[in-house]
């Protein structure tokens, strides 16, 4: 069959992917030169997103991508609607729905009170509808309180388990304490991922980012990843917790102060989603270099924690 024979057939019949992949076949572009030219028209997508376009592997939902889409079918000087009719109706989003990479991704929005804001950033990275293609299988973080009584780093370490096809990327969701400037957080992947996309908003000290595999993972498939998170914003803090959206394996959380800044008692924490309080509260005792951890198995949704006092 010709190419123009496949491209008549692809646009006819769908799907989406296969359209699109016949009409850069047909015209003899390769996905970066496709880059360049949606560029010059000042829309900017990722190679990545173009080869998940049209492998199907990823779908475009988002305005920007739309846009992209119509785009597209100028360049490959297709009829109008062409592709876009391919596309359908989007896919449902929200808590009900399958979701992914965002999910056990941090705090989760029936715990954390910014919820519109937090659902807002997930939006823009695509990361509401994928929630649940992860599950969290082992985390280890370890914080560092500095002499000013401030987060001054956090390293993770993170094991995650694909349960469906295509997962390609996690999403870390970071909630400042309050006054925190969210321009100054950044984020630095350590092994085995690289950042991607990042949304901030101030006035929820929230920051949302894109950590990126180097493969699409298949179900069964396992991830580790190992990144870090600084925040200079100098804002006292007392203490830090954990949010699962949905059931997850081990959690390991360490917290270590500065000699010179030692607090005058430490306790654990933990909530059910569907609890009206804490339970699992607990004294934690300094060991000799000025750290406490804490270990859980089999997490149900909720928040795990640990909070300290500095008088």
């Amino acid at each position: 069959m010709s190419d123009d024979r496949e491209l008549r057939v692809a646009l006819s019949e769908g799907p989406f992917h296969v359209a699109l992949r016949a009409a850069v076949e047909a015209r003899g572009l390769t996905l970066d030169r496709l880059r360049q030219r949606l560029e010059e028209r000042g829309l900017r997508v990722g190679m990545t997103s173009l080869s998940y376009w049209q492998q199907g592997l990823r779908r475009p939902e988002r305005p920007e991508s739309l846009r992209a889409v119509r785009a597209l079918e100028e360049i490959l000087i297709l009829p109008p609607r062409s592709l876009m009719g391919l596309l359908g109706p989007p896919r449902p989003r929200g808590r009900g729905q399958s979701a992914g990479p965002a999910a056990g991704a941090g705090p989760y929005p029936s715990a954390v009170g910014p919820a519109r804001a937090l659902s807002t950033l997930l939006h823009e990275l695509d990361g509401v509808a994928d929630d649940r293609r992860l599950h969290i299988a082992g985390m280890y973080e370890s914080l560092q309180i500095g002499a000013d009584r401030s987060t001054t780093r956090r390293e993770t370490l993170q094991v995650v388990q694909a349960h469906e096809d295509a997962a390609d990327r996690y999403i870390m969701v970071y909630r400042g304490d309050i006054g925190c400037d969210v321009e100054r957080v950044r984020i630095r992947a350590l092994e085995d991922c690289r950042v991607g996309r990042v949304r901030r908003d101030g006035p929820t000290a929230l920051v949302v980012a894109e950590l990126l595999f180097d493969r699409a993972l298949r179900t069964g498939d396992t991830q580790v990843m190992r990144y870090e998170l600084a925040d200079p914003s100098g804002v006292e803090a007392t203490e830090y917790e954990r949010g699962f959206r949905f059931p997850a394996g081990q959690y390991v959380l360490r917290v270590s102060f500065a000699p010179e800044a030692l607090p005058v008692s430490v306790r654990r924490f933990a909530r059910h989603e569907s609890a009206a309080g804490e339970h699992d509260q607990g004294e934690l005792a300094l060991n000799a270099h000025h750290a406490v951890h804490l270990v859980t198995g089999s997490l149900q949704p909720g928040l795990v924690g640990i909070r300290w006092k500095w008088s």
